[in-house]
């Protein structure tokens, strides 16, 4: 029996097995082996070496990548944003064709990229899907098209890309796993874990680890614990635009909003690529699910370059700031002067652990 039939039993198993206190354990253990059989399968069919894939250059403050089925209008959608007089190059890989173009909004300079449309299978493979997988992987932001006509595409699309170990919209489990020599496996939980310790131990042993201390710090699933001990999965928020509703009538859209909000999806971004409708929105709507803060820097004694600002990610820092534009101030910082936001006053002086909001303006002071 192949791999692919073994995971196929396995998933029958599971679905036709009740779900209750006294077959919890046996899915769990089910499921752990199921993500196991899937990883192994996806490092088969990929050639092995251990991901493989192709680089991008990347270019800008952030990469967006498309993401949809062949014809879905990602090409023309991408001219549309970036402008079609832009100048446009093209990195070509063996059969892999990857388009880059840069959006540039709000002072920000946004590069996307437009990989060739994926097909069912991708995540084992088909069309060249591995290599356009290792490009989707290394995005700031997936932007899902859908093509208004066909919403049912969207969920397939997800799954195609949870398959590579892609997970969207969530977090990193609060999952530590340290292997040992000997002594068996340790399972420490918080209160709100409701996995037994002994699925924690049976997922570890599953999956080849016999000595190891596990902490578990917030409620996980199976698949969430195996996530965590394969360490291979990539954590990247996404977004969704529906093309084409300028040929669609109400219950067209009616239906695509349905079938999406069933997955999940409240707020998709209507657009017309061909007809240049709806960008405006979709342009705020990538740059707010981005998380980026605008920083600009003022000279002491002069004035703030409103034109240029240094872009970091939320949460950025002080630190940040003269680690990025400055490398070599190390020790000759002394203090920064804040204006915006995140200032209790104008002027205020802050320290490099400072966090900053959107475009508040900085003064970095050195001996």
């Amino acid at each position: 029996m192949g791999l692919e039939d073994e995971i196929r039993e396995i998933e029958e198993e599971i679905a036709e097995t009740p779900y209750n206190k006294a077959t919890e354990e046996h899915i769990g253990r089910l499921k752990a082996k199921l993500s196991k059989m899937k990883d192994e399968l996806a490092e088969k069919e990929s050639g092995g070496g251990g991901g493989g894939g192709y680089d991008v250059p990347k270019h800008g403050d952030a990469t967006v990548a498309l993401v949809g089925f062949p014809s879905v209008g990602k090409s023309t959608l991408l001219n549309a944003l970036t402008n079609a007089e832009s100048e446009v190059a093209s990195y070509e890989f063996t059969t892999l064709e990857v388009v880059p173009g840069m959006l540039k909004h709000r002072k920000v300079d946004i590069q996307l990229l437009d990989v060739p449309g994926l097909i069912e299978g991708a995540s084992g493979g088909r069309g060249r899907g591995r290599e356009v997988m290792s490009v989707l992987r290394s995005a700031d932001l997936l932007l899902f098209l859908v093509d208004v006509f066909e919403p049912e595409g969207y969920a397939k699309l997800r799954g195609e890309l949870h398959s590579n170990g892609i997970r969207m919209d969530s977090s990193p489990p609060d999952v530590r796993i340290r292997k040992r020599d000997r002594g068996g496996i340790d399972v420490r939980t918080t209160d709100d874990v409701s996995l037994s310790d002994g699925m924690v131990e049976n997922t570890l042993r599953e999956h080849g680890i016999v000595n190891a201390v596990a902490v578990v710090r917030e409620d996980v699933t199976v698949e969430q614990l195996s996530d965590a001990i394969l360490d291979n999965r990539v954590y990247i928020d996404s977004m969704v635009a529906v093309n084409k509703v300028d040929l669609a009538d109400g219950s067209v859209l009616e239906r695509t909003r349905e079938t999406l909000a069933e997955e999940g999806v409240d707020s998709a971004v209507g657009v017309s690529a061909e007809e240049e409708l709806g960008l405006s929105t979709l342009k705020n709507r990538i740059f707010d699910e981005l998380d980026l803060v605008r920083v600009y820097l003022r000279p002491q004694g002069g004035e703030p370059d409103y034109e240029e600002p240094v872009v970091l990610r939320e949460g950025a820092t002080v630190g940040d700031v003269t680690e990025k534009i400055h490398r070599d101030i190390g020790g000759s910082f002394r203090y920064a002067k804040l204006w915006g936001d995140s200032a209790k006053h104008d002027g205020q002086q802050v320290g490099e652990d400072h966090e900053f909001a959107d475009e508040d303006v900085v003064t970095v002071l050195t001996t």
